[in-house]
């Protein structure tokens, strides 16, 4: 599409956009002008939807109602409220409903993962992550590795992009998992990197670790509900993410796990077992020796956090509502391409500001990293003050992340004006 910097155009493609009434499925925060904000953080967490309220609240009266019945009588049984969410949750991540399971937060399910799926030997022992993974992703692999008794120093490698460059070759990735061979015990990457917003190929890393004869995983914190995924069929072993921010299920919102089916009939597989992951047929019956459910459903410790997870149905519901993960896509796409054509227009040297996010639309999902070189955090709290909501990450990189949902391209007009305000002052 041919971008054009005026406000009729945006108001145009707004016009325009099948997905323009979602908007009003959300609650927007308030400017300091006391008008909506200009919400462009989705991408650490996103809008609350209209309906969550009211979702939990329904759930506040079965308590009040059935009390400890509630497990197994009212019209949404507490029992079985996880498999309420299974179908959703395998559109949005490209797997079988069997593979996918929504439960705990997201770094306790990467380590429970990695306890079945990272099993080191004396020879193959290493594990593969980017450098500048988010903290948790790096603190769960220390530990993990510690755990088995090997130095994180020899057993962790990290890849870095080449100097001058701020993300990853897919060339590199997999030149550097054939490099390792039959050393490398488990791949566990981002699907999306979390700080240039770069959007690795999933297929190809997991045909490259398979072919090495490693396991291969992903945190898809940044990924899922942001970029279409085809777990099964891209092969993929294993997976987890949150759901509070491209799926708008609330701070601390429960995650979603990933197992591919190829496990499901596994139950010698090596894994920390708890009640609610046993045999649902036979769980009430009490029995000493685990017995695990079919499918990822047997990686439950606890029973769900019903209260959260009736958020999650509600927020999962206006993807679907949306048209899933295809239609989200496509106005994703050319909302960042916008945004992406208006700050290139500003006119500022790479020594000023430049995007380190991916220029191609198929290796970014709906952020762009800001890397501002002089003064970055200053122009941060300038956006902040007049009701731009971003993010600042350290050094001097600031997100922003127009969401399909509930973002409009006269939302993303608008950044560009106050960033074009700024820029003329530089």
């Amino acid at each position: 599409m041919t971008f054009e910097p005026t406000l009729d155009f945006a108001r145009q493609l707004d016009a325009q956009d099948p997905l323009r009434d979602f908007r009003q499925h959300f609650l927007i925060p308030p400017a300091p002008d006391g008008q909506d904000c200009l919400y462009f953080c989705g991408n650490s967490l996103g809008l609350q939807p209209r309906t969550a309220r009211a979702a939990t609240e329904r759930q506040f009266e079965n308590w009040q109602n059935l009390a400890v019945e509630g497990h197994f009588k009212g019209e949404t049984p507490w029992m079985h409220f996880h498999q309420r969410l299974q179908d959703a949750t395998a559109r949005i991540v490209g797997a079988r409903p069997v593979e996918v399971v929504v439960m705990n937060n997201l770094t306790t399910n990467l380590h429970l993962l990695l306890v079945s799926f990272y099993q080191p030997t004396a020879t193959r022992y290493k594990v593969l992550m980017e450098a500048g993974a988010f903290p948790s992703d790096q603190y769960a692999l220390e530990t993990q590795v510690r755990m088995r008794g090997l130095n994180p120093d020899e057993a962790i490698v990290e890849l870095t992009p080449r100097p001058g460059e701020y993300t990853l070759r897919t060339e590199d990735i997999l030149a550097r998992i054939e490099e390792l061979g039959d050393s490398l015990c488990t791949v566990i990457m981002g699907g999306i990197n979390y700080y240039t917003g770069q959007v690795y190929d999933i297929a190809a890393i997991t045909r490259a670790g398979h072919a090495a004869g490693a396991m291969v995983g992903f945190d898809l914190a940044h990924a899922a509900g942001n970029i279409p995924l085809h777990l099964h069929d891209w092969d993929v072993d294993f997976a987890c993410w949150c759901s509070y921010k491209y799926l708008n299920s609330g701070p601390g919102g429960v995650s979603g796990v990933f197992v591919h089916e190829r496990f499901a009939d596994q139950p010698e597989l090596l894994r920390l077992a708890g009640w609610w992951g046993y045999d649902d047929k036979e769980r009430f019956k009490m029995k000493k020796g685990f017995r695990p459910m079919r499918g990822a459903a047997g990686w439950q410790l606890s029973n769900g956090a019903v209260l959260t997870m009736a958020v999650h149905e509600a927020a999962l519901a206006e993807h679907e509502a949306a048209g899933g993960m295809p239609a989200l896509r496509r106005k994703s796409e050319l909302l960042t391409g916008y945004l992406e054509f208006l700050i290139n227009r500003l006119g500022l040297t790479k020594q000023q500001l430049e995007i380190i996010t991916p220029a191609d639309p198929a290796q970014r999902g709906c952020q762009l990293s800001l890397l501002v070189h002089h003064n970055g955090r200053d122009l941060f709290e300038h956006l902040m003050a007049v009701g731009v909501i971003g993010d600042w990450r350290e050094p001097n990189v600031i997100r922003l992340a127009p969401v399909p949902l509930y973002n409009t391209f006269e939302d993303v007009y608008r950044v560009g004006e106050v960033l074009g305000e700024w820029a003329a002052r530089q």
